[in-house]
């Protein structure tokens, strides 16, 4: 299966150790979605769509009620890159 670009990015930065978390509304619907990198800043790239397709791909995945971390199906979907440490 082949992922865009955007996708592969976020894939990297997670498999890094960065998570995703959630900003929910009061009606329990996703407000807001938030990338944090391994070091704790913020990434911008990361828009509600292309959160849905990598959970519909199942790269990433939340356990406990803790934030989204990448699967080991997202470990096998990700390239790697040169920078990727």
């Amino acid at each position: 299966m082949d992922i865009s670009r955007a996708e592969q990015r976020i894939l990297h930065l997670l498999a890094q150790g960065g998570r995703i978390e959630l900003i929910r509304n009061d009606q329990r619907k996703i407000d807001k979605v938030n990338l944090f990198t391994r070091e704790g800043w913020l990434f911008a790239g990361l828009d509600l769509t292309t959160f849905r397709k990598l959970k519909q791909k199942r790269a990433i995945a939340s356990q406990g009620g803790k934030p989204y971390r990448i699967t080991e199906r997202g470990l096998v979907l990700v390239r790697a890159e040169q920078d990727n440490r």
